[in-house]
């Protein structure tokens, strides 16, 4: 069943496509143009713009990405939505450009106000320290530090954003990203399949009992394969289960401090029709039960769940800090009109 948006006001979308002179052709190739840059599915053509515009169409979640990296706006000031506490409020009138061409921020700027989504999750981290560091390996551009390898775990429910993020650190670092589904999922598919299970299954006892510690063990020997060598790794994975449990956390903080490793922690948090929205986009066969049962699956998510120990927490509520990485990256690709 379709979801309603009581908040949208498509008329913006015209309002800002009139403001800097654009058909609805050459809106169509612009969104193409940020969709490669970024990697969107989208296919833009005038028909789809002019239904979006109209309202009869709600754009889907790359749509909206693009329309923001295009008119450079927020979703809540193209009128998708409500503004969040301290987002910039929607405008009910679009005013005349300064210039045709609109200046783009500095690099280093861009780069900060999209990590500056990076908040303390508890008292003893410092989200200002792992930022600065962060931006030093981006200006650098290489994994080697003098004070030793740096392992980021970025963790959080399906659809919560976690990938979005870790890919963004990963392209500002240089530092290799060890997707856990990346690594193991074909093996995954099959072993279930020769235990007598189904190849998709990700909510039987048999895949939680029998292969999920088998996936993490993949994911973490290969992170301290790097590690070990002295290279940084990102590591993206849900890591619901081993963020619960202090006796793991606590384990992986003693194996990194003995070898010099730093650590940071990062829990990507959303609401649950951002997630259900990015799942159902994505298509991908390991969610067909998670849509089927959506009910039952998002009464067993706990939104205030937290990682134990020192963590770092994103907050990707309505997609906010992803549009804050999707702006720094067009930033940094030299994006604009």
């Amino acid at each position: 069943m379709a979801r309603k948006h009581p908040d949208w006001k498509p008329d913006l979308l015209r309002m800002h496509r009139e403001e800097i002179g654009l058909t609805l052709e050459d809106t169509g190739e612009k969104l193409r143009e940020i969709a490669e840059r970024h990697g969107f599915n989208i296919a833009a053509n005038f028909q789809t713009i002019w239904g979006h515009e109209k309202g009869s169409v709600y754009p889907g979640p790359h749509y909206r990405r693009a329309y923001c990296r295009l008119y450079r706006c927020n979703e809540a000031q193209l009128g998708f939505r409500k503004a969040l506490p301290g987002e910039d409020a929607p405008v009910e009138s679009v005013p005349a450009p300064a210039s045709a061409e609109r200046k783009l921020p500095n690099q280093p700027d861009a780069v900060r106000k999209a990590l500056s989504s990076i908040r303390e999750g508890t008292d003893d981290v410092d989200s200002e320290a792992l930022r600065s560091r962060v931006v030093n390996a981006w200006s650098r551009h290489t994994a080697a530090s003098t004070d030793g390898p740096t392992v980021i775990l970025v963790g959080g429910y399906a659809g919560s954003g976690k990938s979005e993020f870790a890919k963004f650190l990963g392209g500002l670092t240089g530092w290799p990203i060890l997707d856990k589904d990346s690594l193991t999922r074909p093996l995954v598919d099959q072993l279930l399949v020769a235990l007598g299970g189904e190849a998709h299954d990700r909510s039987s006892k048999l895949y939680r009992e029998k292969v999920r510690p088998l996936e993490y063990r993949c994911l973490m020997e290969s992170a301290w394969d790097n590690l070990d060598c002295g290279i940084s790794a990102i590591l993206d994975a849900p890591f619901i289960a081993e963020f619960g449990q202090t006796e793991w956390m606590q384990r992986f903080q003693n194996r990194c401090r003995s070898k010099r490793v730093s650590v940071a922690t990062i829990w990507v948090e959303c609401d649950i029709e951002s997630m259900r929205e990015y799942i159902e986009f994505r298509g991908a066969a390991r969610d067909a039960w998670k849509m089927e049962a959506w009910e039952e699956y998002a009464s067993g998510l706990d939104l205030k769940f937290r990682p134990q120990g020192p963590h770092f927490v994103v907050d990707n509520s309505l997609g906010a800090a992803v549009a804050l990485v999707d702006e720094a990256r067009d930033v940094l690709s030299g994006g604009g009109l």
